[in-house]
């Protein structure tokens, strides 16, 4: 089976990051999954992914602990930390957590850094399914600029690709569906790092588990696109995303700059979504426990532009403390619809402030993105010629359900600062 069978639509779900950094618990994790099946699942939200160094007894927020001892087994594998994994004792990993999850009708998710740890390395500690030790797969030189868990892995040595192997053998056993791999799309200091997405996508075929594949940070050099596709499922087109208008803004450029790569299981990804409470363990962003400072309008204009361009959403909030719009921003059909099944968005116009995003729909039907990216209320508009159709047409704005029955010329909405307005066309 290929890859691009194991994410046919972009993926939809929850990660711990946002709220919880590098401390999340198990408790925590089970009642954001059970929250997510009883409130989000039937609008196809489904994944539940336990974001980084779950192996970390003493991980305590969005700051990491350099060269802490971690839990790993015989084998250079790190293991669930049993202080916060419970049902991890015994050395059953993540399998009671991956079981809690699907039997909510959920997928279950990790993270991992790209690598060995370095333990590992400096214990010349085994591999499994080869006679080499960490040490000599490992690559000292190749080292993640802002954690200190990991070697990275020299791909040219015998034993690499044993190594990957054994990593998603035990993902599998545990019954692992999304694995995001981190410090390996891109970074400002390091380029992409191949040979090991090669062994990693080489890594999950070879386990017999359909995996969704996630590269993280960005942002991912444009140029690479084809050989992403061609190994992952979904990669960073940013570096971390917070609530931030500076960044959010910086968004129309790097989706203008991805357009057209999406779709069949490939989706270039523009990072979670910092929706709702957050930051409850986590001081990156530049905030602390808050809620997020994005405008009532921004959220509109980040969920806008996400699901026209059809990026992987992930909702990194503390579902639980969801409130009626938060809910609302997740929960509209035709919005999920449009994120789901349209095609071809790109760019129509760009200028002083006004940004004008289409995208195709089925049978007839185009959606179109009203953004406002200035700091005043103002018109935005689009010839219907200039979307290649020809009136009458009905409008549906998605977000308020407003109607426009009759649209013979040209589509406009006075549009707040920071804000978008995102219709459905359809002729009459």
């Amino acid at each position: 089976m290929s890859h691009l069978e194991f994410a046919k639509t972009p993926p939809m779900g929850w990660n711990s990051w946002d709220c919880y950094g590098a401390a999340v618990t198990e408790k925590e994790i089970r009642a954001n999954a059970e929250y997510m099946a009883a409130n989000l699942k039937d609008y196809g939200w489904e994944y539940i992914v336990v974001d980084i160094q779950w192996y970390e007894p003493g991980a305590h927020s969005s700051l990491y602990r350099p060269f802490v001892p971690l839990v790993m087994d015989e084998y250079s594998r790190l293991l669930p930390a049993e202080n916060r994994f419970p049902s991890a004792a015994g050395g059953q990993g993540f399998r009671p957590l991956a079981d809690y999850v699907h039997s909510l009708g959920l997928k279950f998710g990790i993270h991992i850094m790209r690598g060995i740890p370095r333990q590992a390395v400096h214990a010349a500690a085994p591999v499994k399914g080869t006679a080499a030790t960490a040490r000599d797969i490992a690559h000292p030189n190749s080292i993640c600029p802002w954690n200190t868990d990991m070697y990275g892995v020299d791909a040219g040595q015998e034993g690499a690709q044993a190594y990957y192997n054994s990593l998603f053998e035990l993902y599998a056993e545990w019954g692992v569906d999304f694995v995001k791999v981190d410090d390996i799309a891109a970074s400002r200091l390091y380029d992409t790092h191949q040979p090991e997405i090669a062994l990693i996508h080489k890594a999950i075929l070879h386990c017999g588990r359909p995996m969704a594949l996630s590269l993280s940070p960005g942002p991912a050099p444009v140029p690479y696109g084809d050989f992403l596709g061609d190994h992952a499922n979904m990669w960073r087109i940013t570096d971390d995303f917070w609530d931030r208008w500076d960044l959010l803004l910086d968004m129309f450029d790097r989706c203008e700059h991805w357009q057209g790569k999406a779709g069949d299981g490939n989706w270039p990804d523009c990072d979670m979504l910092p929706l709702g409470h957050i930051g409850i363990r986590s001081v990156d962003g530049g905030g602390a426990d808050r809620w997020t400072r994005f405008t009532k309008d921004e959220q509109l204009t980040m969920m806008s532009l996400w699901s026209i361009f059809r990026s992987p959403l992930f909702f990194g909030g503390e579902l639980r403390d969801n409130d009626d719009w938060t809910n609302a921003l997740l929960t509209n059909r035709d919005v999920l619809d449009m994120h789901r099944a349209s095609s071809g968005a790109h760019p129509v116009s760009r200028e002083d402030g006004r940004v004008v995003w289409a995208a195709e729909g089925s049978s007839g039907i185009t959606y179109v993105a009203l953004f406002n990216t200035s700091e005043a209320a103002q018109e935005v508009s689009v010839t219907l010629s200039g979307l290649k159709l020809s009136g009458p047409v009905s409008a549906r704005e998605l977000w308020s359900g407003n109607e426009t029955p009759l649209l013979t010329g040209v589509l406009s909405g006075v549009i707040a600062p920071h804000g978008a307005a995102l219709y459905r066309l359809e002729h009459l």
